[in-house]
């Protein structure tokens, strides 16, 4: 998997970047050899119209393996919008919040959550039932430590928070409650059990392709909390009543996520091939880490750490900024921590190919023996 060979994959780098992430070099060799006529039409896809023929086929069979792809049974709406999870941090609370007696709860774990909970506070009552801000998001709550309300509208979960590097290892129990989620850097990383949610939301541009798409999984009963004083382009119904097309849908970001749908099912094997290849690759850092004798210091509590993003510490900001331009020189780029907490993060989502992360394993003992 993204062997590198002559021309201008020999030039590419590594990219650790959290997002626009890395894609399947299968995926960009597809794009690239269709962008100036697709099979068949004569077009590219960047030029066809969003009700023609060519789009109806892309939409029509990246809707169909995606759905098979992560088991979304007819119980299911699977709508495409655009926004980004950002927008589905107002639009959630819009569509299941307004109007209900009943507050949502959020379990916080890190930023995005916390971003999350900001936006709902604007449409309803909210119940933080755990935040793990205290301890810098290093960890998820306990089996019954999150104090849920008794009859909740919703509960929100971060599946995967890129920043501090923490991430669900299975599904809360949270009763009978509507659980949502915000599945946006895991999505397609893994397997999920769709059937313990109520409505999954991620955009594409971690592991499922380009920004401009985000995925909304969401039961079909749940479109009926949805208000009449919504506005049309944020109501969950309008998208799930025109199959996503109420307007101009992003066309080459739909096409690029089925072209990430069938290389995750026919190259890699599958959700549940996906998620041991990333576990082990995650590894391959996490060694490195829990091996240096403290001079890397892992953010996440072990049992909480995140496959998709390694986060750690050096023993200083100036060994952290020497091991961020010395790891450039290697061609292993954009290592640095988020600019809010700092530090080293390394992402490596589904398409970051285990030579990157040896290399990366390689360089991080490099460093440590020569900074020791």
């Amino acid at each position: 998997m993204n062997e590198r060979s002559d021309g201008a994959e020999a030039t590419r780098v590594f990219n650790f970047s959290a997002g626009p992430a890395v894609l399947p070099l299968p995926v960009l060799r597809q794009a690239r050899d269709e962008m100036l006529s697709l099979p068949g039409v004569g077009m590219s896809v960047l030029e066809i119209s969003h009700r023609s023929p060519a789009f109806d086929r892309i939409l029509e069979e990246t809707v169909a393996d995606l759905r098979q792809l992560v088991g979304i049974s007819d119980e299911y709406e699977l709508i495409f919008l655009q926004g980004g999870a950002s927008l589905q941090f107002s639009m959630v609370p819009m569509n299941l919040l307004r109007g209900q007696s009943a507050p949502a709860d959020y379990i916080i774990t890190g930023t995005w959550g916390a971003t999350a909970v900001k936006e709902a506070q604007r449409e309803g009552a909210t119940h933080v039932a755990w935040d793990g801000e205290a301890g810098g998001y290093d960890r998820l709550p306990a089996a019954g430590e999150a104090n849920l309300s008794p009859d909740s509208a919703y509960v929100h979960i971060t599946s995967n928070e890129t920043i501090q590097g923490v991430q669900w290892q299975q599904d809360p129990d949270v009763g009978s409650a509507h659980l949502v989620c915000d599945c946006s850097s895991d999505f397609l990383s893994r397997p999920i059990d769709v059937a313990k949610y109520g409505l999954i939301y991620a955009c594409a541009q971690k592991n499922a392709g380009i920004a401009g798409v985000t995925a909304v999984i969401i039961r079909k009963d749940l479109l009926a909390r949805s208000r009449d004083d919504l506005p049309k382009m944020l109501d969950y119904r309008t998208f799930a009543k025109n199959g996503s097309r109420p307007n101009t849908p992003p066309v080459f970001a739909v096409y690029v996520l089925g072209l990430v749908c069938r290389w995750v099912r026919d190259t890699m094997g599958g959700l549940t091939a996906m998620a041991h290849h990333n576990a082990t690759k995650a590894a391959l850092l996490y060694d490195a880490v829990d091996g240096s004798g403290g001079f890397f210091a892992g953010h996440a509590h072990p049992a909480c750490r995140s496959a998709m993003n390694v986060t750690f510490r050096l023993p200083n900001e100036q060994l952290e900024k020497a091991f961020v331009q010395g790891a450039a020189h290697h061609g292993l780029m954009d290592l640095q921590g988020h600019r809010s907490v700092g530090g080293i993060r390394a992402s490596i989502y589904n398409a970051m190919p285990t030579a990157g992360v040896e290399a990366l394993r390689d360089y991080m003992l490099d460093f440590q023996r020569s900074h020791s």
